[in-house]
């Protein structure tokens, strides 16, 4: 009951940050724009085509809007009260001691300075969910993020289609202005939204966030310098990567509430020991 008044709570305060209402009114218009004005225009709802895309595309976007609240309303991870270092920690003590927080974290953790507090397994502090991504709500983030990459395509896919198959009045000053537009914000979103998508693909392969590839320049460049192969210290290898966040049952990966699988967050298998 309390883990479900702090989600409402979250979603709550969520819903109230401008890019975050800017992101659902994106989805509201694209969805819209791409339902009614031109795959009613290229095929028709009353078509049994259309219909069908119509119906295909809806739960898209619905997919879509689910892992986005999931995402947005999660706890991205809270440090345990009762968490205590390893006193023989070779990262050691200090390193590991939040001034902020004025407490100990776990190692990948790090303090994030728009939620102010330590956020376990911190990737970083996504404005359009108005919410840290973290260990806990890494998987219905990158759910979201693959959902709106097919999404946008789909509705590119619609857009060209009608652009080039049906006739339009481009005399109209209005509605060459709409279609330009359209094709600005979609062809946009495909780039943008697609190429998130391959990044935090290429982390999860190496069990690696945003915070750690940065740190990992510096560290793949003196290993280089040194004469020695670098590998991240938690990847695990491709396959138990993946499991680690998207869970063991395939079935379950594109469940953005499936996240059984997840332990405390405080302990990773080093593999550099």
């Amino acid at each position: 009951m309390a883990r479900r008044r702090g989600a409402a709570a979250a979603l709550t305060a969520a819903l109230s940050s401008p890019a975050l209402v800017a992101a659902v009114s994106v989805m509201a218009l694209g969805y819209y724009s791409t339902v009614f004005v031109f795959l009613d225009h290229w095929l028709g709802l009353g078509t049994t085509a259309g219909a069908a895309h119509a119906a295909a595309f809806s739960l898209i976007v619905a997919a879509c809007f689910f892992s986005f609240l999931c995402a947005a309303a999660a706890d991205p991870g809270s440090v345990p009260a009762a968490f205590s270092p390893d006193a023989e920690d070779p990262q050691g003590l200090k390193s590991r001691y939040c001034d902020k927080c004025c407490m100990y974290k776990p190692a990948r953790t790090h303090h994030c300075k728009v939620c102010k507090r330590c956020v376990l397994k911190m990737d970083h502090h996504c404005v359009w969910i108005n919410n840290c991504v973290g260990y806990a709500n890494y998987k219905p983030f990158i759910i979201c993020v693959l959902n709106a990459t097919i999404g946008s395509l789909y509705a590119s896919v619609i857009f060209v289609r009608d652009l080039l198959q049906t006739e339009h009045n481009f005399h109209i000053l209005y509605v060459k202005i709409i279609h330009i537009l359209a094709g600005v914000i979609l062809f946009s979103l495909c780039l943008t939204i697609g190429s998130l998508l391959c990044w935090h693909i290429y982390l999860m392969c190496h069990n690696m966030t945003t915070i750690e590839y940065r740190e990992a320049v510096r560290a793949k460049w003196l290993a280089k310098k040194s004469g020695q192969n670098y590998r991240h210290r938690f990847d695990q290898g491709t396959r138990k990567n993946i499991q680690m966040i998207m869970g063991t049952n395939v079935l379950c990966w594109l469940c953005p509430t499936a996240t059984g699988h997840l332990k405390d967050g405080t302990e990773f298998q080093n593999t550099n020991n």
